[in-house]
């Protein structure tokens, strides 16, 4: 089972990124999946989640209204479309996927499987 993170890069402050994560070896259409990340020095955190159907979404207050999580079942895929990008969005995005929860967690310990990370850089 792999879960594939792209889409990271390097972008001005006030762009965009798409991110997507392709899921291999598995379906996870039944349970949720989420993003998380990490800046440099500190502690992986929770951006956001989606539930199995895509229906129901949650996210991390710093990131409200400027991101958006997706998913599309039948690709096995998960996207993460981040927009007006601040500086402090710099981190490595993780994505998630769970085996157990289909309801939208953002709970690390709810998740079973994670991605290598995609590298976001926002400049100022």
């Amino acid at each position: 089972v792999q879960l594939q993170a792209s889409g990271g890069g390097l972008v001005q402050a006030g762009g965009s990124l798409r991110l997507s994560c392709a899921a291999s070896g598995r379906t996870f259409g039944n349970y949720a999946r989420a993003w998380f990340r990490q800046a440099p020095g500190k502690e992986r955190e929770f951006v956001a989640t989606i539930n199995y159907s895509g229906g129901i979404t949650s996210y991390a207050d710093s990131v409200k209204g400027r991101f958006t999580i997706s998913r599309d079942n039948a690709k096995n895929t998960m996207y993460l479309q981040m927009n007006r990008l601040k500086p402090e969005d710099t981190a490595v995005y993780y994505c998630a996927a769970s085996v157990t929860r289909p309801r939208a967690t953002s709970s690390q310990e709810d998740y079973n499987y994670w991605g290598q990370g995609t590298q976001v850089t926002v400049s100022s």
